[in-house]
């Protein structure tokens, strides 16, 4: 039997391609002034993956933005792909480096308190100050 290879991606230039088996744990948009800055953008829509379900092609850089955490990016076009845990169990793979952006919905705003003051949620998700509850 072949393996799952789930759900496929990879960064603006090609270099680093990524696929993630089974279901993610979470999907939401972070809007954390860390993921603001490492994004370049108002906010980090993600899907968050145990470490041991996503498989990386090609060759990555990271940068440490927190003690707990590693922006995972292609050296060649810049793309940051993932928010991985230094601690290698979890790992935010963006969005929109799926090849299928439909492929996956957030269910939920967090550390909406940092988040840009000129965006506007107008969507019906649940939005938390910081952390969103287990």
């Amino acid at each position: 039997m072949a393996e799952d290879l789930g759900r496929k991606g990879g960064c603006l230039c090609g270099a680093v391609r990524f696929a993630a088996r089974g279901a993610s744990e979470n999907v939401a948009f972070c809007h954390c002034r860390a993921c603001q800055k490492a994004m370049g953008a108002p906010f980090f829509a993600r899907a968050l993956y145990r470490s041991d379900q996503v498989t990386v092609t090609g060759e990555t850089a990271r940068f440490a933005s927190s003690p707990e955490l590693w922006r995972v990016f292609c050296p060649a076009c810049g793309t940051t792909l993932f928010g991985a845990r230094q601690d290698g169990g979890h790992m935010g793979v963006a969005l929109a480096a799926f090849d299928d952006q439909a492929a996956l919905t957030p269910t939920h705003h967090f550390f909406i308190e940092s988040k840009a003051p000129w965006i506007r949620i107008e969507d019906d998700l649940p939005q938390y100050p910081q952390w969103a509850p287990d």
